[in-house]
């Protein structure tokens, strides 16, 4: 780790959030794997393409990225998290992905290599910036001019079933700030034209946000599902803050309320992104 300026979130996800996702990254895999094709397909990475991936996590889309761009390109994944980055190199190495390697790093000060990469993507990792125009700058130093950028992030709140199930419970949790715009965090560039205001004030150029949605698999079952949604870092932190006997309560209420959502392929339940394209100078 060279250094960061966001702090806050350095120690989140060196502490409980990046430990829980670490130990559940397939499960969280599944949650956000809709989005894989409206993301890739924006992408349109081709063979020798060097991309860069902001925000990888434990690596699933790195690994993707890394085997479109095969065999001649490459992929980097950059996170600021250590438990996660963990399991992206023991997942790249056990699928033999030669091409693909990781480093750990803020993406608002990490000294990318200038104009080495054809593309950016990013999975849900941008929200998360202390000075988001800081960091999409540096991202964009780090392409070749006419790089592209494909990027998602979290759209409007209301528009995810899980945070709307949650809502239900709101006598229970305090929901208080949770879900709403503002940053940085999970829906930080959630207000329409919010990314793409600080992209154009970053330097990209031809700057587009497409309103997605996708389906995610949260569990086998109601009781699966709300498990991981009450252990994730946010959720409980609201239990911490919540009366004696909520949790069992808000996990009963959340079971039965998800339960008729349960089907053959598991508990799915719809999210909402913008896909953000541009390109740098």
């Amino acid at each position: 780790m060279n250094s960061t300026a966001n702090t806050a979130q350095y120690r989140a996800w060196n502490g409980y959030e990046g430990s829980h996702w670490a130990a559940r990254r397939d499960r969280w895999d599944a949650v956000n794997a809709g989005f894989n094709q409206p993301l890739f397909d924006a992408a349109a990475i081709a063979p020798g393409d060097r991309v860069l991936d902001v925000g990888c996590g434990a690596g699933a889309t790195t690994r993707l990225a890394a085997r479109a761009a095969a065999p001649r390109g490459s992929a980097l994944g950059l996170d600021l998290s250590g438990p996660m980055l963990e399991q992206a190199r023991a997942a790249a190495a056990s699928e033999d992905i030669a091409n693909a390697r990781f480093e750990q790093g803020d993406a608002q000060v990490h000294p990318l290599p200038r104009g080495a990469f054809d593309l950016v993507i990013s999975r849900f990792g941008v929200m998360y910036f202390a000075d988001p125009v800081a960091a999409f700058g540096n991202i964009a130093a780090a392409l070749r001019p006419g790089g592209r950028a494909a990027l998602l992030c979290a759209a409007e709140p209301e528009g995810n079933e899980w945070l709307t199930a949650l809502a239900a419970l709101a006598d229970l949790l305090p929901l208080d700030g949770f879900g709403e715009p503002g940053g940085p965090g999970m829906f930080s560039l959630s207000a329409p034209g919010a990314a793409a205001a600080l992209l154009e004030r970053a330097g990209w150029e031809d700057v587009r946000a497409k309103h997605v949605t996708a389906h995610g698999t949260w569990g086998d079952d109601a009781a699966h599902a709300v498990g991981l949604l009450l252990e994730s870092g946010p959720v409980r932190h609201l239990l911490a803050r919540s009366a004696p006997g909520a949790a069992a309560e808000a996990r009963r209420r959340l079971t039965d309320t998800l339960r008729p959502r349960e089907g053959g392929s598991g508990l799915r339940l719809r999210s909402t992104a913008w896909l953000l394209t541009a390109t740098a100078r």
